[in-house]
């Protein structure tokens, strides 16, 4: 007689690389926010002098 039981593998968990994949976006989205608020700081407080390297 022919046996339906099979052994079923467990699902391999994802490779480490494949994580960072998917948290790439998250860090590039996190980083163009942080870099934006600097930006940001750095004209509202920046004055409407020239740099001291500038006079």
């Amino acid at each position: 007689m022919h046996s339906d039981n099979q052994d079923v593998r467990p699902h391999r968990n994802k490779h480490v690389a494949e994580n960072m994949e998917g948290l790439l976006g998250k860090l590039m989205v996190a980083a163009i926010v942080v870099l934006a608020v600097f930006m940001i700081y750095a004209i509202a407080t920046g004055g409407d002098s020239p740099p001291s390297w500038m006079r």
